[in-house]
């Protein structure tokens, strides 16, 4: 089949970005492999009109409304392979099927990568976080922990005292004076215990078997892409201590024409909300770019 538009990713970015396509009657097909970033919490906060839904519920009723337009078509299915010849970008999806399209736009999102700390995958998304602003209110400002894994956790220590009282753990991450001396400032508790494991629904064990319990832990992780066609594509990538995304200009394209991004994989700092508009800037980017 031949398509103006594949979108790989059938989250809320990739769904964004099939509207304004399917609205202007473009040919069009969402490539999804089922694997949503925030599959592992089950509400979402932070986002007008669905404070509080689903995650899940938001993602089923935007799909079905995407898939009202006759010119979208659905196919669940991992992208193995793709490539670009005679102006056509051409997917493999799964091995046992082949779509060609004018424009790609990824979606896929990334992987989090977690500290390795006993406990800590297990409660993923249920007590231990990564957004403050996605789930620090319903901790009705009790005890927050948060566990430094990288430079930017210090910074989330600064935040995190609106939320609650935090006790920041080093675990064997550097600290500079300064930057002590600004948490202690904040109220900031410093434990430099290193964290042995985490149990119970947000109990964090030291080192040396002392428990401290919380109404909820937060860690920062580093976002990395996984997919291997996307590495093999050689877009060009944006790295820092929180991860690597695929570089985007304003419009949401990549180094390679014709290619476009959007949502988590092409910028930091994840939401529904920012996915939202991310994707819905691609989606007219790319309409645009069909016609002009």
């Amino acid at each position: 089949m031949n398509y103006d538009v594949a979108i790989i990713g059938g989250s809320y970015a990739g769904l964004a970005a099939g509207l304004p396509l399917g609205r202007a009657r473009r040919k069009v097909v969402i490539i999804d492999a089922g694997q949503r970033r925030n599959r592992f919490a089950d509400h979402s906060h932070g986002f007008l009109t669905q404070d509080g839904t689903l995650a899940s519920e938001i993602a089923q009723i935007a799909k079905q409304q995407l898939l009202q337009y006759p010119t979208v078509d659905w196919i669940d299915g991992q992208v193995k392979r793709l490539e670009k010849k005679d102006d056509l970008f051409h997917i493999c999806i799964d091995g046992t099927q082949a779509v060609s399209a004018k424009r790609i736009i990824i979606a896929t999102g990334v992987q989090d990568q977690l500290p390795e700390i006993t406990g800590l995958k297990e409660r993923w998304g249920k007590s231990i976080f990564h957004c403050p602003y996605c789930h620090g209110y319903e901790l009705n400002q009790g005890k927050i922990g948060l566990i430094a894994s990288s430079e930017h956790s210090a910074h989330m220590a600064m935040l995190l005292p609106e939320w609650g009282s935090v006790t920041y753990f080093l675990n064997g991450q550097p600290l500079a004076a300064e930057t002590e001396l600004q948490l202690i400032e904040r109220g900031v508790v410093i434990e430099k215990r290193p964290v042995a494991e985490i149990i119970e629904h947000s109990t964090v064990v030291l080192s040396d078997q002392n428990h401290i319990t919380f109404e909820g832990i937060f860690v920062t992780t580093r976002c990395v892409i996984s997919q291997d066609w996307i590495h093999k594509l050689s877009c060009e990538l944006e790295h820092n201590p929180m991860g690597e995304i695929i570089k985007t200009n304003a419009l949401k394209e990549t180094s390679i024409s014709g290619v476009f991004a959007c949502g988590d994989v092409a910028r930091l700092g994840g939401s529904i909300s920012l996915a939202v508009g991310d994707g819905t800037m691609a989606g007219v980017a790319v309409h645009r770019s069909l016609v002009f």
